[in-house]
């Protein structure tokens, strides 16, 4: 998709893509609050988007996972399983399955009718967070045992064992051609690993604490990261440097997602209490989520960019959309 993107800008060098993001910029100023929703009895700790964005899973620290279906947003399933508090959450992002993380020390996979499919077990301590490769053949978890591992999503085998990290590992990203990795911890570093070789073949230092999220442009070669600073860091991979550092919120950033079309924003969830958009041209802000009443601590986009979901310590799934998203829907009632 991004060499296709790239031949069409190559030939029609009139292709006006500067006002492609403006509009994408304007839009994202529209986004408002279109519904919030009791998600469990305890607080909630991950969510994310199905591909077709049809579904949402949130999951709580009373170890269970939700789908919610997103025509009226009402809980259609729930996988129940994990024997201590569920800590991530992850659609596959070729099918309907659904990878969840636990304190247990185990990572499953399930599928929207609560069925267990498999259990990827190995790691020493509890899990933190986990992500899919972009073919959805590979799933990555992350440990407060210092590693974290590539599985087989069929087989459950364990892949990768990856250590590196001097402390406790706790997001994951993977990059949009599924070459590369990039991983970051309780140790203030991020890492970027060439899944071919399994090496660490990056050390991104500047963050002065524990870094909680990370995320990889559609665009391939800008990667961000959050954590307990406060600040939201740009990395171009292009050139291994920083690029821009964003004085982001008033608390730890608890969870970081790129706009997964084209990349024109990015958000950013913190214990401020907010998620915030951010201009992926020039990172200023564009947009202040606030709502929730106590940490924000998960955040998703929707594959068309035109919904995101928080999910807080406040137990409450909100949904926020734009006034391009409230128009389709309109159309669709009509």
């Amino acid at each position: 998709m991004r060499l296709e993107r790239a031949r069409r800008k190559r030939d029609d060098p009139d292709e006006d893509v500067d006002s492609e993001i403006n509009w994408a910029l304007e839009n994202a100023k529209s986004f408002a609050l279109d519904c919030s929703e009791i998600g469990d009895v305890r607080p909630l700790a991950g969510c994310s988007f199905s591909c077709d964005g049809k579904f949402l899973a949130t999951c709580s620290l009373t170890g269970v996972a939700k789908i919610w279906s997103m025509l009226g947003v009402k809980s259609v399933s729930s996988l129940k399983g994990h024997a201590e508090r569920a800590t991530d959450v992850k659609f596959s992002p070729t099918n309907d399955q659904i990878a969840t993380a636990s304190a247990d020390r185990t990572a499953r996979l399930w599928n929207t009718e609560g069925n267990l499919l498999n259990t990827y077990k190995g790691h020493l301590d509890r899990l933190a967070r986990v992500a899919f490769h972009p073919s959805g053949k590979y799933l990555g978890t992350t440990s407060f045992d210092k590693t974290w591992r590539l599985w087989d999503t069929e087989t459950a085998e364990e892949l990768l064992l990856q250590e590196g990290h001097s402390r406790s590992v706790y997001g994951l990203a993977f990059h949009p051609d599924g070459s590369l990795a990039a991983s970051c911890g309780l140790d203030s570093l991020a890492r970027v690993w060439d899944l071919r070789s399994g090496r660490s073949i990056l050390a991104l230092e500047g963050h002065v604490k524990p870094v909680f999220g990370i995320s990889f442009s559609p665009n391939g070669y800008h990667l961000a990261t959050g954590g307990e600073d406060n600040t939201c860091r740009i990395w171009d991979l292009r050139k291994k440097r920083l690029l821009y550092t964003i004085p982001a919120h008033a608390n730890l950033i608890s969870d970081i997602k790129f706009e997964p079309q084209e990349g024109y924003f990015l958000v950013t969830a913190s214990y401020d209490m907010t998620a915030k958009i951010w201009s992926s041209r020039d990172f200023k802000p564009v947009k202040v989520l606030s709502g929730h009443e106590a940490k924000v601590t998960s955040v998703d986009v929707v594959s068309d960019g035109q919904s995101i979901a928080t999910v807080s310590h406040d137990r409450t799934i909100k949904l926020w959309s734009s006034k391009n998203a409230e128009n389709d829907r309109a159309m669709d009632v009509d």
